[in-house]
């Protein structure tokens, strides 16, 4: 996978991203990012990339010549031989919320661009041409498009094939199949009093697999209940669930 980034401030991204699973990744060629200065494409003497909007209103609003020049640079090492362009993802608060589903569609992207703005946004005719997603990773405002970058960098590049030792450390993580993880535990079997749940150290991987799944469907339930209108429930899992409100 190929990700680049257009960005004011690359250096954000260095620590962050510059440190253990991504940048194995990154150093077995698994996972390609880098990280572009839109300043440096700036047409004007002092490098200036933001203007007052047409209109009136407080602040300043990133202007489209940069971005363009920055973006067709880019792409040009980009298209594929289908001259199928990369996925070009602007970081707004106004985009769609970013879930693991979302993780998971983009992490079979095989190039994914992505705009951080900064002010009050960018031009929307950046947005008009060369856009194919507007992301937001929540319900607040940040200062600029890095962080969520970042945070969309890690999700989509731990999925990618060969990222992660095995695909099991992620496929039972929270939110992947739908429902929120179980709860971990590791040695010692009895911390100061504190002690494994039975079950995990008995050898019966059935009644494991069994307690896992109603500890998931139980935080689930208690936590996020709105997760469970999409996932596939059996029988089981149903009956369960009703004995939990009774209790309730």
């Amino acid at each position: 996978m190929i990700i680049k980034v257009m960005t004011l401030f690359p250096e954000m991204f260095v620590g962050p991203l510059g440190n253990s699973i991504i940048q194995r990744a990154k150093e077995n060629g698994i996972v390609d990012i880098a990280y572009i200065n839109m300043r440096d494409y700036a047409d004007n003497k002092h490098k200036k990339v933001d203007d007052y909007p047409y209109g009136g209103g407080p602040g300043m609003v990133m202007t489209p010549q940069p971005i363009f020049d920055c973006y067709n640079d880019i792409v040009n090492t980009l298209v594929t031989e289908e001259n199928q362009r990369p996925r070009v993802i602007y970081l707004s608060p106004k985009g769609k919320t970013f879930d693991q589903q979302m993780a998971i569609e983009l992490s079979k992207e095989k190039s994914i661009v992505m705009i951080c703005g900064h002010y009050e946004g960018i031009d929307q005719r950046v947005i008009d041409e060369i856009v194919t997603d507007e992301i937001s990773i929540g319900d607040y405002v940040l200062t600029g498009g890095e962080i969520p970058a970042m945070v969309i960098i890690d999700a989509i590049a731990r999925l990618v094939p060969g990222v992660l030792s095995q695909d099991q450390s992620f496929e039972e993580e929270s939110f992947y199949s739908g429902l929120l993880e179980y709860p971990q535990y590791t040695r010692p079997k009895d911390f100061r009093g504190l002690i494994v749940p039975d079950i995990l150290t008995s050898g019966d991987h059935k009644k494991i697999e069994e307690w896992r799944r109603r500890k998931s469907l139980k935080l689930t339930f208690e936590r996020r209940p709105d997760l469970l209108k999409g996932v596939e429930l059996s029988k089981k899992d149903k009956v369960f669930l009703e004995s939990i409100k009774e209790e309730k």
